[in-house]
């Protein structure tokens, strides 16, 4: 018995990965539930279709970041039901593609970011993205602004996958998205991703893709609001 014992805890031992390895998806529906009815949507923010929208940045002593857009697409990728029932036909031919180039090993970080901040309407719940892995143990983390105008980093989590992989996040409900005295004014803004690589897998030339970034969220306050109501954005 004792020997069965031993042999348990050695392969737990030499095998972490399957207990950290079972990461779960936020449930939207569940996170940050403080009002009696939601009206949850899945929201597209940016299909990465402009490189020119983009820059891609790393510290110049630690290597070279380039990017550029590619044809192709996840082919897991499911339409929007609402952008399909209201005819909505944007275009989504294109991926942003990111290369690094490293002159040394170190630690470091790639930043992805927008020429300007991407305001998501509502309550958001979850953020999701679709990226391609090359089995790197990097974190891939996601920048966002509060109502406040405070800075958060979500971890997304790591890109040791192979080929196209939808992250998605929960925005815990300690991020400020709403003012008492502002009904109509809320929501965050999405200030870029940012990758993380590990110290001992910065080396040689690494690539990394984006593709669809879309946002759940609550948008019940806003499609419920007094149609004579006063927009305070002016």
């Amino acid at each position: 018995m004792k020997r069965k014992l031993n042999a348990i805890w050695l392969l737990l031992l030499l095998v972490p990965g399957l207990i950290g390895a079972q990461e779960s998806t936020p449930e939207a529906a569940n996170i940050g539930v403080d009002t009696a009815q939601q009206r949850l949507k899945e929201v597209s923010i940016s299909k990465f279709e402009d490189p020119g929208f983009w820059a891609v940045t790393m510290p110049l002593d630690h290597g070279i970041a380039s990017h550029r857009r590619f044809e192709g697409g996840p082919s897991d990728k499911d339409p929007l039901p609402e952008e399909e029932a209201a005819g909505i036909t944007e275009e989504d031919q294109y991926v942003l593609g990111v290369k690094v180039e490293y002159l040394r090993r170190g630690s470091t970080s790639i930043s992805v970011m927008p020429s300007r901040p991407l305001a998501v309407p509502g309550i958001a719940k979850t953020i999701q993205v679709w990226v391609v892995g090359r089995n790197f143990n990097h974190r891939l983390k996601v920048v966002i602004e509060d109502f406040f105008g405070n800075r958060a980093t979500l971890d997304m989590g790591k890109l040791n996958f192979s080929g196209w992989k939808q992250l998605t996040v929960a925005v815990p409900p300690s991020v400020q998205q709403r003012s008492p005295y502002y009904n109509g004014v809320g929501g965050i803004k999405i200030l870029g991703f940012v990758v993380e690589p590990a110290l001992t897998e910065t080396y040689g030339t690494y690539y990394v893709y984006f593709d669809d970034l879309r946002v759940t969220t609550d948008l019940f306050a806003e499609e419920n609001r007094d149609p004579d109501d006063m927009v305070d954005n002016w």
